[in-house]
């Protein structure tokens, strides 16, 4: 996102009022550098944190270096990953799941479906994003986030993810969390500065969270999720 800064770029997202209010109480995007691991190792660290709390996810990943690596700290290869036995990965602490989705990745970026990193950036957003999500346990949000922070793709708006769209619900005072395709159709003002806009939609969580969140006026037309009903118990039979 690191050229995600330009002046076009806040010139362009300064032109939604409510986005505007954003980035006068957050100030202006602050890099947050991740390391240049090629596809394959991003993908496997991205397998090994699902649904785990990164000293967790970070523990499996030392234990994995460790028994199928070369030596030295090396990340493993994808030929080294196929050559694991499930029980030399399931002993590192992956699930037979994760296993299967490591596997997968492996085979994928061998046969070249999960390009090298030359290739990836030759590549667009939708094209990486169809590549990547051929593997095994690997989902759009998985890809955007790598799109967004580690190949710096200064246009994509990851709709689907819970941070993004609260805050969107939070800055624009709605009383429910907007669909994902409404969100999507609403952030089209944005583009070519897309990533930039999830940055402060992000950051309006913490705004909110510390009573700094700007007011921002009418709420627009757009299509909110439904509520979800709870089920009222039922009245035991005389």
């Amino acid at each position: 996102m690191a050229g995600n800064t330009t002046r076009a770029a806040y010139r362009t997202l300064r032109a939604d009022p409510v986005m505007a209010g954003l980035i006068a109480a957050a100030g202006r995007y602050r890099a947050e550098p991740l390391p240049d691991h090629p596809p394959f190792e991003s993908l496997a660290r991205a397998i090994a944190h699902q649904q785990l709390h990164g000293a967790a996810a970070e523990s499996i990943l030392a234990r994995f270096i460790a028994a199928c690596g070369s030596g030295g700290g090396g990340f493993p290869t994808p030929q080294q990953v196929l050559d694991a036995g499930d029980a030399q990965l399931r002993g590192a602490g992956f699930s037979y799941a994760k296993i299967a989705a490591l596997k997968d990745l492996a085979a994928k970026t061998l046969s070249g479906i999960v390009p090298a990193r030359a290739e990836l950036d030759t590549l667009s957003d939708l094209q990486i994003i169809e590549r990547l999500t051929a593997v095994r346990g690997i989902g759009r949000w998985t890809v955007e986030m790598m799109l967004m922070f580690q190949l710096q793709r200064p246009d994509v708006l990851p709709v689907d993810d819970f941070g993004v769209r609260n805050g969107f619900r939070l800055a624009y005072r709605l009383r429910a969390m907007p669909r994902p395709r409404a969100l999507a159709q609403f952030g089209e003002r944005w583009q070519p500065h897309r990533s930039l806009a999830a940055w402060y939609l992000w950051r309006a969580n913490d705004l909110a969270r510390r009573k700094l969140l700007p007011h921002g006026g009418r709420p627009p037309r757009i299509a909110l999720q439904p509520a979800v009903r709870k089920a009222r118990p039922r009245r035991a039979r005389k």
